[in-house]
């Protein structure tokens, strides 16, 4: 990356980088939920009214900025509201506890119903909603909006275990119900795109534990290269846990970058990543954010750094626990580094 020694917004920053301009510095960002119990206390703002209260969901969300002094907003905190707007059952949880779904909608193909209107679901129009005052009172930070892809939407509806069976006991099918849920990650993804989003991260959670490289071959190139065509914003695509084995094939998607775990070491992808896409990552949660000190995390954040990761930020979504200090600890250390 070239360095600038020029002043530039923060959202300035993370688009150059994404559209691989010049940048004044790496990155700061969490594609995915950075919120804490402690920032729910300073902005007076708690889960469960966040997931699905607009300005519930922009007073806490805009702590990624206020708080945190990272270079983007992510408002999207829960992983239900495609599910819920679609039919699923859910517990929203409390301060302490993200939300869940509860059971499972549909069996096979024929019965996938999709609701023309789910937008109009008040915890869906809450994100357009937030999405809008953000773009409206933060016009030099980046918004991220976010969305789920087929993959993860189909173990919401079908159930883990049995979408899994169907992979292998009918791959055709599985084709189909990854094309027809496609329609819903698209259609939430342009809709904030049009509230005011930059950007948008798909999150698809094709891991190692749960789907094969070559799965993700078959399945997920040309269902995540489709969505790169049809979403009208950068696609920053978040899958957890271990891809080393399916970076490769991420890179042919041509998503504008990949949010990866811990698991992953940075210079391992960065090195079979060869500069095709963006790095985003992957400063370990469970471990350094949650229990370590300032100093562990700076450790970490500059070794990303040096391997090439080009926006820093935290692995997956925060443990609700983790304190302050260690999340601010990455924005101040890839400010202060010494490019």
């Amino acid at each position: 990356m070239k360095i600038l020694r020029s002043n530039m917004t923060p959202r300035e920053i993370i688009l150059n980088i994404l559209s691989k301009k010049e940048a004044l510095r790496c990155g700061v960002a969490n594609p995915v939920s950075s919120t804490t119990i402690k920032q729910m206390e300073i902005m007076n703002s708690f889960f469960p009214d966040a997931h699905y209260d607009a300005k519930k969901m922009y007073e806490l969300s805009r702590a990624n900025y206020e708080i945190l002094e990272y270079d983007a907003i992510m408002p999207v905190f829960s992983v239900v509201i495609e599910a819920y707007a679609l039919g699923c059952k859910v517990d929203w949880g409390r301060p302490d506890m993200m939300p869940q779904i509860l059971g499972k909608l549909w069996k096979s193909y024929e019965d996938i119903d999709i609701n023309k209107d789910f937008l109009s679901n008040h915890a869906a129009k809450a994100v357009l909603e937030c999405i809008s005052l953000l773009k409206s009172n933060y016009p030099d930070v980046t918004i991220i909006g976010k969305v789920f892809g087929p993959w993860t939407l189909s173990y919401d509806f079908f159930g883990v275990e049995d979408f899994l069976i169907k992979t292998i006991l009918e791959p055709d099918e599985v084709k189909s119900i990854l094309n027809k849920l496609s329609e819903v990650t698209v259609k939430f993804a342009n809709a904030q795109i049009e509230a005011g989003a930059d950007v948008i991260t798909v999150a698809d959670h094709a891991t190692m534990d749960l789907c094969s490289p070559m799965a993700y071959r078959d399945f997920l190139i040309p269902i995540h290269s489709m969505l790169v065509k049809e979403i009208k914003a950068p696609i920053l695509l978040h899958i957890c846990g271990d891809t080393l084995d399916r970076i490769e094939y991420i890179c042919q998607t041509n998503v504008a970058a990949f949010h990866f775990e811990s698991k992953v070491d940075a210079c391992k992808a960065v090195n079979i990543n060869n500069g095709r896409i963006k790095l985003i990552g992957n400063i370990n949660n469970p471990l350094t954010l949650l229990f370590k000190k300032p100093e562990d995390v700076r450790k970490e954040v500059e070794y990303a750094i040096k391997c090439g990761v080009n926006i820093i930020g935290p692995e997956c979504a925060v443990p609700l626990t983790t304190p302050l200090e260690n999340l601010k600890e990455i924005s101040k250390t890839v400010k202060n580094y010494k490019y």
